[in-house]
């Protein structure tokens, strides 16, 4: 499944994702840039009609919720990324990952270690 958000749409599915179901309000009120009520549901509806989100009635209102899990989103991202900007070579992003930041200690034994496990169940 191919997923892809505007940068509006990942915002609205971030807080759907950390807050759960919400209705308009909710969303429009925990958002970083002050959006009118009209172009939240806007976005919301838009989601739905991608099938990313879905709703509940709720009185007179909807209850909006994450149709889909977002690490589903985020392996998608990640593959068209891959895909369109490192040749889809996950060498490749991952090389201009670690060698662009700055990481601790701690963030390098962690990487090791996932490395590692994920060597070890190719060879299992």
């Amino acid at each position: 499944m191919d997923i892809s958000f505007t940068d509006r749409e990942a915002d609205v599915m971030q807080i759907l994702w950390e807050h759960g179901p919400s209705v308009v309000a909710e969303v429009q009120a925990r958002l970083d840039d002050p959006l009118a009520y009209t172009t939240v549901l806007t976005v919301l509806r838009t989601l739905e009609n991608k099938g990313y989100a879905g709703h509940t009635e709720e009185g007179r209102g909807h209850r909006y919720f994450a149709a889909i899990e977002q690490q589903l989103a985020r392996k998608s991202a990640l593959r068209h990324l891959t895909g369109k900007l490192f040749q889809g070579s996950t060498e490749l992003l991952f090389t201009h990952l670690v060698s662009d930041q700055k990481l601790s200690e701690d963030q390098v034994r962690r990487l090791h270690a996932l490395l590692n496990e994920q060597n070890h169940e190719e060879n299992s």
